[in-house]
């Protein structure tokens, strides 16, 4: 009986094989189903930490962007800030190695959809007239003692400070854009669509919708107002993991607009 030997793979073969088709894989894994991305900065305390990992289901994205669905007020959204802003704002431009300069991905909240008129006054949201509950976030600036209601961003919806966007004493989002803040409402807690204004759709990366990254975290964290930092942590060690949920607020605001039709 003559047996057939196997022919031994092709150098290209074992490079697909051992190498790019591991790479490939991983792309369309991270670029269309999910992918984790790290938190850089206190822009979304105290909410998210320093550090922290999130989980992003990108199959969202690419349905939203082929019209099936929609991102909703309250959602963490990562995304690019406008090329404008880029160009203008030195922390929103990254240098590769002296190489070449790319537009980093921020983390910030949803707060206006499409079409609807935003106005920021006294450091409160107002969506189409609407007040929204931002007590998850403003209770703690409050407790930290420095709570925003002064500042230029706190006292109109756009501020010309950078010369992206000019001064707005309220805003309406255009189509396929979003306006967004973070969730830091000290006065230099956070680079927004109150400095840059809208950002379109399609620069939006995903949803953040878990944190996984670390396992426990401290219970409690304050903060440095003078310094624009985090102070100390304290408490006891507590599991980390969670599902990023839309205040209640959102909800709150949902129904009072729904009220008005």
């Amino acid at each position: 009986m003559t047996r057939l030997s196997k022919a031994a793979p092709s150098a290209l073969q074992k490079l697909w094989k051992e190498l790019l088709e591991p790479i490939v894989f991983a792309v369309v894994i991270t670029q269309f189903v999910a992918t984790l991305v790290g938190v850089d900065g206190v822009s979304m305390m105290p909410n998210l930490r320093d550090r922290e990992r999130v989980f992003v289901p990108k199959y969202e994205t690419w349905l939203h962007k082929a019209g099936v669905g929609e991102f909703s007020r309250g959602d963490i959204l990562i995304f690019k800030p406008p090329r404008e802003a880029s160009a203008k704002i030195s922390n929103l431009n990254k240098s590769a190695f002296g190489l070449y300069s790319y537009r980093p991905f921020l983390i910030k909240r949803l707060i206006g959809l499409p079409g609807d008129r935003i106005k920021v006054q006294g450091g409160e949201v107002m969506v189409n007239g609407v007040k929204l509950d931002s007590s998850w976030t403003t209770d703690y600036w409050r407790e930290q003692g420095c709570w925003d209601s002064q500042s230029p961003l706190a006292t109109q919806t756009t501020s010309d400070q950078y010369g992206v966007v000019p001064n707005q004493p309220e805003l309406t989002v255009p189509a396929g854009m979003y306006f967004v803040m973070g969730d830091n409402r000290t006065q230099n807690g956070s680079e927004d669509s109150r400095l840059f204004g809208p950002v379109a759709r399609r620069d939006v990366a995903g949803r953040a919708a878990a944190v996984v990254w670390p396992i426990m975290r401290k219970a409690t964290v304050t903060y440095d107002c003078t310094a624009n930092a985090v102070g100390q942590f304290s408490g006891e060690n507590v599991l980390n993991w969670r599902l990023l949920s839309r205040p209640e607020g959102f909800q709150t605001l949902k129904t009072e607009l729904s009220q008005q039709k």
